[in-house]
């Protein structure tokens, strides 16, 4: 995991270093899909080395043990809902180009990027802000030593609670998997009918299969 960070970060300086990805919202999109799988990996790196040294009571700081109880998985689930939103803008972008065709406009593209993000960003933590807010400690009565007594990280919900979380991983699960699934088709035959435009001289079928 430490070298396939070292490498998403390299290739995050590259494209971020060079001005062609960020000329178009789909480039944009790329690069903060770049920020927020590290990001992601970043608190999977963190989250484990944690666990495995509070489970052997090395850590007793009850404040720490709070703090990254409510906001480790909280941070994880972010990184993941948004990393999978950003891929579906990606695919609608890149559907709605070869639609347009012409008159897709770059620029307006490209300013309505940061709006996109920001409410992404905003849905994602509205949508799971309950996550940390019902996560809290609780200690190991089973066991008789207290110095041995392990301090577990727990979420309880409500039932009806429990049903909107369920939905609402169905929802960050489910919608960019339909966006992608809608718009593959859409490019592949919406880019062909741009290319016979130009390569009159080839069937249909034989552009569809160089795409």
């Amino acid at each position: 995991m430490i070298v396939a960070g070292l490498i998403n970060s390299a290739l995050l300086m590259i494209a971020i270093n060079n001005s062609e990805p960020r000329k178009t919202g789909c480039g944009i999109y790329l690069i903060n899909t770049s920020i927020t799988t590290l990001f992601t990996m970043i608190i999977f790196l963190l989250k484990f080395p944690i666990l495995i040294i509070a489970q052997k009571t090395y850590i007793t700081n009850r404040l720490f043990l709070q703090l990254q109880c409510t906001s480790i998985d909280f941070l994880l689930r972010i990184g993941l809902n948004m990393d999978q939103s950003l891929s579906a803008c990606i695919v609608i972008e890149r559907a709605v180009a070869p639609i347009k065709g012409t008159s897709f406009n770059k620029k307006k593209s490209k300013e309505m990027v940061k709006y996109i993000i920001l409410i992404l960003l905003i849905l994602n933590i509205g949508t799971i802000i309950h996550v940390p807010i019902h996560r809290h400690l609780t200690n190991d009565d089973d066991d008789d030593d207290d110095s041995e007594k392990r301090i577990w990280c727990i979420v309880t919900y409500s039932s009806s609670l429990q049903t909107f979380n369920t939905v609402v991983n169905i929802f960050h699960f489910l919608t960019p998997f339909i966006i992608n699934l809608i718009s593959g088709p859409i490019i592949i035959v919406m880019t062909a009918r741009q290319r016979t435009t130009v390569r009159i001289h080839e069937s249909y079928r034989n552009i569809i299969s160089t795409i």
